[in-house]
């Protein structure tokens, strides 16, 4: 694999847990699924979170962080979880993205926070002498995989309630998603949705491997999607 971040389109992938959409898209870059793509920063909620270690045993390693809401809250008396989102998204423009992917990430997106990466909020930034660095000069697309069907099972735990309303005979389809995040929770447009087939009677474990390696195909299917949109960012 290239290690030329600077010639590849950029992606900053948020994550929370074991970071299994993140090994898609890390075995997908600068492949002809992702051709002339780098993921340049992987953002962690959650420290004990497995993506993190993907991230850093990739090859080459790919750079970290990690910032959690409580403990920045506990550490600022006074901030409140919209500074921590502006936090975030300080650590997101040094990364200098052309997209970001949220694979797995359990934290509710404010709008300020996508203000900042549409371009049309700017924020101070101590760590940056940069003006440049404060704010995008380009909307940096947001996307997130989530699993259900559009408007079927919002929020979290949507494996669990698809399969027990299934199970019940409330719903007869079930499947998942890849979206644009706006502020309402999975209401963004749908890039890529894909049905997965489920058994009565079948267990919640064998249905959730069935969809997992749906979402590690539709997530490089929808980024690829995105990419092919926007410009990469200057990296001057």
């Amino acid at each position: 694999m290239s290690t030329d971040v600077q010639s590849s389109q950029r992606l900053a992938v948020l994550i929370s847990g074991s970071g299994t959409n993140l090994q898609a898209l890390i075995d997908a870059q600068n492949t002809p699924a992702l051709p002339h793509t780098s993921i340049v920063l992987v953002l962690s909620n959650r420290k004990a979170a497995h993506g993190l270690v993907r991230a850093a045993t990739a090859s080459p390693p790919i750079p970290t962080a990690y910032l959690a809401l409580r403990p920045y809250l506990r550490q600022h008396p006074g901030k409140t979880r919209e500074d921590y989102d502006l936090e975030l998204a300080k650590i997101i423009l040094r990364a200098k993205p052309d997209v970001v992917v949220l694979a797995g990430w359990m934290h509710i997106v404010s709008e300020p926070f996508l203000d900042v990466l549409r371009g049309t909020r700017r924020i101070e930034d101590e760590g940056e002498t940069n003006d440049h660095d404060n704010v995008s000069t380009s909307p940096i697309p947001v996307i997130n995989i989530h699993p259900a069907l559009p408007g079927q099972f919002d929020g979290a735990n949507a494996i669990q309630r698809g399969y027990k309303a299934f199970q019940r005979g409330e719903v007869d389809k079930l499947g998942v998603m890849v979206h644009r995040v706006i502020a309402e929770v999975d209401r963004g447009e749908s890039l890529v949705v894909r049905e997965v087939p489920i058994e009565k009677g079948e267990s919640i474990e064998t249905y959730e491997e069935r969809l997992h390696k749906v979402e590690w195909e539709i997530i490089v299917q929808a980024t690829r999607m995105v990419l092919g949109e926007v410009k990469p960012a200057p990296q001057g």
